[in-house]
């Protein structure tokens, strides 16, 4: 049996192969296009606004909005077709941090370094409160994944939650200790010097043999969540669901959590309840300021801490936008190639990495087929989402909208060719992963081929229609053909990825316009072809997925 299903993949690889042979390249075109990016660049431009002017871009702001509607007015003045915000329902009040300001006041004077927590309310004013620290019940360490080596980045290690009883006999014993206190949840994690920093760039032979047609081993790889969690155990949402109950109904002033990573980083996402009035204003102290406090407690001394934090609702904010632009097809105008990424980001930063670049490399890459003026046979639509960050919401949404699934289509459904993204921060592209059979990802070698020595090694094909991790994979969960761009790492997951870190300073130029010149080309490809690109007929298609 063995034996017969290595000859039936090898043939399955040998018809790929047979029609990459078959596939046609603009050659040409291809050249003009990386002329073009080399000699008239916008992007680092449109990155730039996007960063420095309009960032951060949490969905629901104003900021996000303005950002969208500079787009807009961008395609506009290149001349795009049917440039406009398309509107979905976020379904939550929008959020920002205006201002914020912490310090120790006793029995010491230091300036703290925090980030606040997104959908947390504002301080009463300036408050002053004497500090304690309250240490919920963990359950045993999550065993680490060795595929995830190399993407910690200074990080603790995991753990799993406590058991009901645990916590609710915790609960107990600390609820009369947060009256009129600041009070600091967990104890510091202490993030060991790391002597093996995480690589920037990944080996060129181990990417080679993930993109090798002929490897058996191949594929996306991953990086995997670690050991099984117990369903006994509480999880980390409803633990924290829990404690802001607490503090809210005992009367504490604010919550401080630890940033748990090391060199100054802080990770500041949301309360996941989207609703300020459940919670009580809640900071990510940096890590080392935590373990001074800690330390300064359990010498017994009364640490007082002084916050002032201005935070705002924007009730508009419940319908937010993705931004999409077109270039007009011929012959095959009804068909459409789109290409994208989230515009929006979190708040810490100014959401460079993650992802204002993935957004100006699509840009550009389709602006740079406008600029030659080129006329495409199937239409290209530029997608640039918002909600990303709270769960692929926008490209969800449109997906529903415009396409359908496979089991409940739409009339577009049959007319997206695939859709490309971009959205793992400033690194070199390294290859192409496509939802669809064999077949599908032979269309895209031979025109990365064109650039191989940018570091681009080809493409694969997946089958999974589970969403998660970036817009893509809302197409695949669709049954679409979603490709997602594998780069470099870099400073991604180690420094920059939802991070105080993540601006503009950490990007590589020459990464990013490379990475905008090869997918302008393999848009190029797509869009030209006489065929879309394979998908899974009916009845191969993987079975439905609900998406996360």
């Amino acid at each position: 049996m063995t034996k017969l299903l290595l000859a039936l993949c090898g043939c399955v690889i040998l018809i790929a192969q047979e029609k990459v042979a078959r596939e046609k390249v603009d050659e040409v075109t291809a050249a003009r296009l990386k002329s073009e990016e080399a000699e008239h660049s916008q992007l680092m431009r449109t990155v730039h606004m996007l960063t420095d002017r309009y960032g951060p871009r949490v969905t629901g702001t104003p900021n996000h909005e303005a950002a969208a509607k500079y787009l807009v007015e961008q395609f506009n003045r290149w001349g795009f077709r049917n440039a406009h915000l398309e509107p979905w329902d976020f379904g939550h009040p929008g959020w920002t941090n205006e201002r914020a300001a912490g310090f120790i006041v006793s029995p010491v004077k230091e300036n703290l370094k925090f980030e606040v927590l997104a959908w947390t309310p504002s301080t009463n004013g300036t408050v002053t409160a004497s500090t304690v620290q309250l240490v919920p019940p963990q359950g045993p360490e999550i065993p680490a994944n060795p595929q995830a080596a190399g993407f910690g980045g200074g990080r603790g290690p995991r753990r799993q939650g406590p058991t009901r009883d645990e916590f609710e006999t915790w609960l107990a014993a600390n609820r009369g200790k947060v009256h009129g206190k600041a009070v600091l949840i967990g104890k510091q994690t202490i993030v060991p010097v790391d002597f093996n920093p995480p690589a920037k760039r990944r080996p060129e032979d181990q990417v080679r043999a993930q993109y090798d047609p002929d490897n058996p081993n191949g594929g996306r790889g991953g990086r995997g969540r670690g050991g099984a969690i117990d369903p006994n155990r509480m999880t980390a949402a409803q633990v924290t669901e829990a404690i802001d109950a607490m503090l809210l109904k005992g009367g504490a002033v604010m919550r401080i959590n630890d940033a748990a990573r090391g060199e100054g980083v802080i990770v500041a996402q949301q309360n996941r309840a989207y609703d300020p009035a459940k919670t009580v204003p809640t900071v990510i102290l940096r890590n080392d300021d935590f373990g001074r406090i800690e330390r300064l407690l359990a010498d017994g001394e009364d640490v007082k801490v002084e916050f002032h934090i201005v935070n705002k609702a924007y009730p508009e904010g419940k319908t937010s936008y993705n931004v999409v632009a077109e270039i007009a097809g011929t012959d095959k105008a009804d068909e459409i190639v789109m290409l994208g990424g989230h515009l929006d980001s979190w708040h810490a930063g100014t959401g460079a990495t993650d992802n204002a670049i993935g957004s100006s490399i699509m840009v550009e890459a389709a602006r740079l087929i406008q600029s030659l003026d080129l006329k495409p046979r199937r239409t290209i639509r530029v997608a640039l989402w918002s909600g990303e960050e709270e769960g692929l919401l926008g490209s969800l949404a449109y997906v529903k909208q415009h396409f359908g699934s496979a089991e409940n289509p739409k009339p577009e459904f049959a007319k997206l060719d695939c859709y490309f993204n971009v959205d793992t921060g400033t690194g070199r592209l390294l290859g192409a992963g496509v939802f669809g059979p064999p077949e599908a990802a032979a269309v895209l070698r031979p025109v990365l081929k064109l650039f191989s020595d940018w570091g681009i090694a080809g493409a694969n094909f997946t089958s999974s229609r589970q969403t998660g991790g970036t817009d893509s994979t809302s197409f695949n969960n669709a049954g679409l053909p979603g490709i997602g761009m594998q780069q470099d790492p870099i400073e991604y997951n180690s420094l920059t990825h939802h991070t105080n870190l993540d601006t503009y300073e950490r990007l590589i130029p020459e990464d990013v316009t490379h990475a905008a010149t090869i997918l302008s080309a393999a848009v190029w490809h797509v869009a030209n072809r006489d065929e879309m690109i394979p998908r899974f007929t009916k009845d191969k298609m993987p079975p439905p997925v609900a998406a996360r």
